[in-house]
């Protein structure tokens, strides 16, 4: 496998970087060696735990000498100062230039990244440290499947539009998060005592969560199994409907679309 290098170590490089290098990833389970990786000097306690974990990752000195350490380039820097470190670097036409930035489309990678020809967008997940993500790709590159095969599975949408409006969806971790805060600050706000409101809501939606992994049936479907006719799931869907939930989920998720696009 072909060494990659990352620029920016963040969350995002720190999750991927786990899952094709620690021992219990599938891909090491399996018998897969784990690729050489050429980490970035920034945010270097992160890069430095990594490199300390994981004997195939080196710390470089400069982002230059990560793109002279490695033809396939992951690009894993906050979209607000992409421009700017890129403009620092010099490229060449044979880098593999693969984007895990929000909102940077082609058009504006291949302007920051010239003479590389071949450019990918990708939405890695957090859950990629443990090889379940399901990372969306376009367009589809051999290079950047295998490593992201190895951290889960792929979705390649048809075109770069499509993939803007997966990268939209992904905004709203954090609102729901929220939401389950909510539940367990009613809950304790009730009487519950607080760490037992944590727990109890934490277990009812991560088991609810890992029940949609083995589920093929469409979310209609789903919602119908968990509500009966007048029953208190029912009257709570019924409210949040009635009070413009789901429009307000719609016009904030085209408002985060617009963002990206724009």
């Amino acid at each position: 496998m072909a060494p990659y290098g990352f620029i920016g170590t963040g969350a995002i490089t720190a999750a991927i970087v786990e899952g094709v290098s620690a021992p219990t990833s599938p891909a090491i389970v399996q018998g897969l060696s784990a690729p050489a990786i050429f980490l970035s000097p920034r945010s270097r306690t992160v890069s430095q735990d990594l490199a300390s974990r994981f004997p195939n990752v080196q710390i470089c000195d400069t982002n230059q000498d990560v793109l002279e350490s490695a033809t396939a380039i992951v690009l894993a820097v906050r979209p607000q100062i992409a421009r700017d470190v890129l403009a620092d670097l010099t490229f060449h036409p044979e880098h593999i230039v693969i984007s895990a930035m929000a909102g940077v489309s082609l058009a504006q990678l291949s302007e920051w990244t010239a003479p590389a020809k071949q450019l990918i967008r990708v939405i890695p997940l957090p859950s990629a440290a443990s090889g379940d993500s399901l990372t969306v790709m376009y367009p589809d590159n051999p290079t950047a499947r295998e490593l992201f095969n190895r951290v889960g599975g792929l979705v390649t949408p048809t075109d770069e539009t499509a993939l803007e409006v997966f990268s939209a969806a992904t905004a709203t971790f954090a609102a729901h998060l929220d939401y389950l805060a909510t539940i367990t600050a009613w809950l304790a706000n009730h009487g519950v005592d607080e760490h037992d409101a944590t727990a109890y809501t934490r277990h009812i939606f991560g088991q609810l969560g890992q029940s949609l992994l083995h589920r093929t049936d469409s979310f209609a479907v789903l919602t119908n199994e968990h509500m009966t006719p007048g029953g208190i799931n029912e009257q709570v869907l019924t409210d949040l409907r009635r009070n413009g939930v789901p429009d307000l989920v719609r016009r904030a998720l085209d408002e985060v679309l617009t963002r990206l696009r724009t």
